[in-house]
């Protein structure tokens, strides 16, 4: 089929064959790029589109880009030789921080026909459809001159039952190893009035939890006047039908005594922390340019724990920082093993071009940040088991969502402390909350029983 006769016009709904004009997405990294992912999505529906999945046929691929690791881009590269393989007439949109970062080695991949950056994903369906005709369209443009949010609205999010809802943009931090800063540029937040109505369209469309998310959501309301995040939160709190109000991530610094004190007061805030820790040693600690040492962080720790029983902390851990010697990356196993997080998202250290861990000397090998990976992956495994061991018997709520793939005939949720629950079931309990008893452990998730009528404990 050539090119001409799948052309796109803006105007209309289906192409010169009576066909529905179809899209589909890949999203790669964060919860922020779901979020404007699905938001993106919305965008296609509007102007007539059907969604499909990326394994199938579409006029459209739009992928949506990661670029905190090389693997990250090298992921991007492969999907996007996918689309086209699939359809090599389709128009393929490659957006997010990849595109940001090297928007010219993006536009240089001969399958690519539109690179779009971090900001006017709202105008992706007008670049896709210029680009119908003009074959390469590059619409990055300098993050750096940007300090207004970018209003992208969502009424759903296909597949889930917990809704992210992206309330700030962008990071001042700067620190050495990461690209984001680069990627997002300065901080911006969302308004809280627009925030407080997509609560209330997901609540209309029956979602009961939203996930506060953000490229680094402590930041929020710094831009604003009278905003921050504890205010949002209690406004958020006070719309009904709301449930659950969790935190994707949050940076250590912001967990004042104040702030935990509060919104452990507030029932529908869930007993989940993230808290980014990425090292246990403080020497590794100050070259990354984090604000806190491992003393600190401690404290922050025993701050929630004393406030909020029976919460999960989970984190984030580098390894293979450039330099990280034996005894620092000791350090790190200790603390995180002291500490007892509920769970670990372990990463190896990537060297990204333009931070400035890119040029320090003493760069780790790849097995060595293997070999150091697969340790503290096998802590996590076990702190995790640790953690759900404690509610053995225990009845929890849980917000059901999905199938089960390790296990037929069963369906999983999360309760609000994060803890992945599967009952067996044939009754239709997708986006119900329910009183389960834990009753057996699997790898990585409990089993439990619908208890009807049940008491929470």
């Amino acid at each position: 089929m050539a090119k001409a006769n799948i052309a796109l016009d803006a105007d209309e709904f289906y192409d010169i064959y009576g066909r529905k004009k179809i899209v589909s997405f890949f999203t790669l990294g964060c919860k922020v790029n779901q979020y404007e992912t699905e938001a993106m999505a919305e965008i296609f529906k509007s102007s007539g589109y059907d969604v499909v999945g990326f394994d199938e046929y579409a006029d459209v691929y739009v992928i949506n880009t990661c670029t905190v690791t090389g693997r990250g881009d090298m992921k991007s590269r492969q999907e996007i030789r996918k689309a086209k393989k699939i359809n090599p007439d389709s128009v393929v949109a490659v957006v997010g921080c990849y595109s940001q970062v090297a928007s010219n080695e993006v536009l240089n991949i001969p399958e690519v026909n539109v690179v779009l950056g971090t900001k006017n994903k709202g105008e992706i369906v007008k670049l896709v459809e210029k680009a119908a005709n003009a074959n390469k369209v590059n619409a990055v443009e300098d993050i750096f001159k940007d300090r207004k949010f970018e209003e992208l609205k969502i009424s759903a999010q296909e597949g889930h039952t917990r809704a992210y809802l992206k309330i700030q943009d962008g990071c001042n931090q700067y620190c050495t190893y990461c690209i984001i800063p680069y990627a997002r540029g300065p901080i911006r937040s969302r308004k809280p009035n627009d925030i407080l109505d997509e609560v209330k369209r997901l609540k209309d469309n029956g979602y009961k939890e939203v996930v506060l998310t953000g490229i680094h959501v402590a930041s929020y309301g710094k831009d604003l006047e009278n905003a921050d995040l504890l205010d949002i939160i209690k406004m958020i709190h006070e719309i009904e039908g709301i449930e659950r109000i969790r935190l994707s991530s949050i940076e250590p610094t912001f967990l004042t005594e104040d702030f935990v004190r509060e919104v452990s007061l507030l029932p529908k805030f869930c007993r989940h922390y993230h808290i980014s820790l990425q090292s246990g040693s403080d020497s590794v600690l100050k070259r990354m340019g984090r604000r806190y040492t491992t003393s600190e962080y401690k404290t922050i720790i025993e701050r929630v724990r004393k406030y909020i029983k029976d919460v999960a902390i989970t984190t984030d851990v580098m390894v293979g920082f450039p330099g990280e010697t034996e005894k620092e990356f000791n350090e790190t196993y200790n603390f995180v093993k002291n500490i007892q997080f509920s769970k670990m998202h372990v990463f190896k250290y990537s060297r990204r071009a333009g931070t400035k861990a890119a040029n320090y000397p003493d760069q780790i090998k790849n097995s060595v940040k293997e070999e150091r990976s697969k340790i503290l992956i096998k802590l996590s495994e076990e702190c995790e088991l640790k953690f759900y061991r404690k509610f053995l018997g225990s009845t929890l709520n849980v917000l059901f969502e999905q199938r089960t793939k390790e296990l037929d005939d069963y369906v999983e949720g999360l309760t609000d402390n994060y803890i992945r629950v599967a009952v067996e079931t044939d009754l239709n309990i997708k986006n119900k909350i329910l009183p389960v008893k834990l009753i057996d452990l699997k790898k990585d998730f409990a089993i439990g029983k619908i208890v009807e009528g049940g008491e929470i404990n």
